[in-house]
């Protein structure tokens, strides 16, 4: 997989509201998979990364919030999620990833003052396989933070349009 999301540079106006993405990550990790994230001390290779939930916004912000990691990082947040053992996880993946995308986007636009209610979430999206671009239109570059969900790289990304 391929980013077009530029790096995070200081010229960036929605910078500020990195710690709320990282906020918001990290309590829906705690509650709903009850882990822990911590930060990686390299970034994360990118090719690793073969599966990518997404959950577009609308409304006062609009952009899309997206989770990337490689499958078997999906099948335990699918595991921990519906309480299966990790063996026996199969197409509940893409429901899992797709869902837990879906509650940080949900979880990040109620961090933001008088957000909450201005800002509709898609569907989930859930994307797979290791030959892909992401392309957005967005005018500033994308707010992205890396984690490492049980010793796993996940990268969640959020490209704002307006």
């Amino acid at each position: 997989m391929t980013s077009g999301a530029q790096p995070l540079i200081s010229n960036n106006p929605h910078q500020a509201w990195l710690p709320m993405l990282e906020l918001a990550t990290q309590e829906v990790f705690e509650l709903m998979l009850a882990s822990h994230l911590t930060k990686p001390v390299t970034p994360a290779p990118e090719a690793a990364m073969n599966i990518t939930g997404m959950v577009g916004l609308a409304g006062q912000l609009c952009g899309v919030l997206s989770i990337a990691c490689d499958e078997k990082s999906a099948a335990l947040m699918a595991s921990k999620m519906l309480g299966i053992e990790l063996d026996k996880v199969g197409p509940e993946i893409a429901d899992a990833l797709g869902e837990v995308c879906n509650m940080v986007a949900g979880n990040f636009k109620n961090k933001i003052p008088g957000l909450g209610d201005g800002c509709m979430l898609s569907p989930p999206s859930v994307i797979t396989g290791n030959d892909y671009s992401i392309h957005s239109m967005a005018q500033t570059p994308a707010l992205e933070v890396g984690f490492l969900f049980e010793n796993m790289p996940i990268i969640v990304s959020v490209q704002v349009h307006s």
